[in-house]
């Protein structure tokens, strides 16, 4: 947070927008969830594939495949679809792929779904991303990512557990991800196959990267101050643009997951009640959420006014403040961002700043550093208000979340 300080006026939009950085190349530059196609400098023509992903960038299955292609640089399309729990499934992809699942992949016309099912493919198309992933040794370590997923799901949404089974469900946790230390530790790196990120390494990362951000809100649990090893891993991983790219934080993770897992449950006692309320604030959970390199955030704040700016109006009219209302503490807010000092809002915006705080997401609005810190800056700018809290987050759908107020194309 900023350090107390005389407040300033809130800039103009204008003056906003002449300091926001311009819009990066999503076609051939860093990896991003705003592309709709890849071509890392080849041709047009060489493309193969298209990716169904969803709006959201939020897929755990969706990710192991968008970080396939994006590590293997394979030129792709993406074409993005509504997962159920944020709103209405497409009808052109329903009549696509019926069940509605996600994700899918066409590779030379051809249509294929189910994420282990598509790995599989690409690896028949361009190669194994290391180890082969139908090799005995991949195998072993896919069961065991199964695993790990099993534990997690046990002790996260298993409701009215008892002292005594959550402590067994932490326990059994804890053995299991111990299993994929001992795993990481076999080679001299932090990966799991060689001296760089592989295939296996992906199959792990969606559901580790969950497990990191529920555990830490619902449980009080720091997977990484746990179990070095993966910490070391995940620090490896934040070194690469290519993963940063798809990277979501704490806050987008632990709110969408309810929808998505039948329910997430808090422990009783909760270990450490205080995680939850930094998360919640938007402060973030500092390293323990991500380590990112110092060269990463520069610029995270020029980043995010950007992507506010250019969902401006929508955002104004989406607010429950109004738009000409939340006019005002919008500026104030995303003032603090790029200056770093107080900006007072008008009297009772306290709720809508916040509103609009519990609703970015990540990555599908902008970068983990972004994000926090204009969450921060809602935060910070809400708090002069006062402690006026928007509706709570629902938690059987997440409706709220709806893509189709802000798409530009069919």
């Amino acid at each position: 947070m900023f350090p107390p300080s005389d407040p300033i006026e809130p800039l103009s939009w204008q003056a906003l927008s002449a300091l926001a950085r311009s819009e990066p190349d999503r076609v051939n530059g860093d990896t991003n969830a705003q592309a709709t196609l890849r071509l890392f400098g080849s041709d047009r023509e060489a493309v193969r594939v298209t990716l169904y992903r969803d709006h959201h960038a939020w897929c755990p299955y969706c990710q192991k495949i968008w970080l396939w292609l994006e590590f293997q640089r394979i030129p792709y399309r993406i074409r993005k679809v509504t997962m159920r729990c944020y709103g209405r499934k497409e009808p052109w992809y329903l009549s696509k792929v019926p069940s509605g699942i996600l994700p899918a992949l066409e590779l030379d016309g051809d249509l294929i779904t189910e994420s282990d099912r598509i790995l599989l493919a690409l690896e028949d198309a361009f190669g194994p991303f290391g180890l082969p992933l139908q090799s005995s040794a991949a195998l072993e370590l896919r069961q065991l990512e199964r695993l790990l997923f099993r534990a997690w799901c046990l002790w996260l949404c298993s409701p009215g557990l008892s002292p005594r089974q959550q402590r067994q469900a932490r326990s059994q946790f804890q053995s299991t991800a111990s299993r994929f230390e001992r795993a990481l530790d076999q080679q001299e790196g932090p990966w799991l196959d060689r001296a760089e990120p592989t295939g296996v390494d992906l199959v792990f990362i969606p559901y580790v990267e969950r497990m990191n951000a529920s555990l830490a809100y619902y449980k009080g649990f720091q997977l990484r101050r746990e179990h070095p090893a993966i910490d070391r891993w995940l620090k490896a991983l934040e070194q690469l643009e290519v993963y940063r790219g798809t990277q979501s934080d704490f806050h987008t993770h632990v709110h969408d997951l309810p929808p998505q897992m039948g329910g997430c449950w808090f422990d009783d006692p909760l270990e450490d009640a205080a995680l939850c309320q930094r998360i919640d604030r938007g402060d973030g959970l500092g390293d323990d959420e991500a380590c990112w390199p110092s060269s990463a955030w520069a610029g995270m704040e020029s980043v995010a006014l950007a992507r506010v700016l250019r969902h401006r109006d929508k955002l104004l009219r989406s607010n429950p403040l109004g738009a000409t209302a939340f006019d005002q503490p919008l500026r104030s807010a995303l003032t603090r961002l790029v200056h770093g000092t107080n900006c007072s809002p008008n009297s009772g915006s306290a709720a809508g700043l916040r509103h609009l705080r519990d609703r970015i997401s990540v990555p599908r609005d902008m970068p983990l550093a972004a994000g926090r810190l204009l969450r921060q800056a809602l935060e910070g700018t809400a708090a002069l208000d006062g402690e006026a809290q928007p509706a709570p987050l629902p938690t059987r759908d997440r409706f709220d979340q709806t893509p189709e107020p802000f798409l530009t194309t069919p």
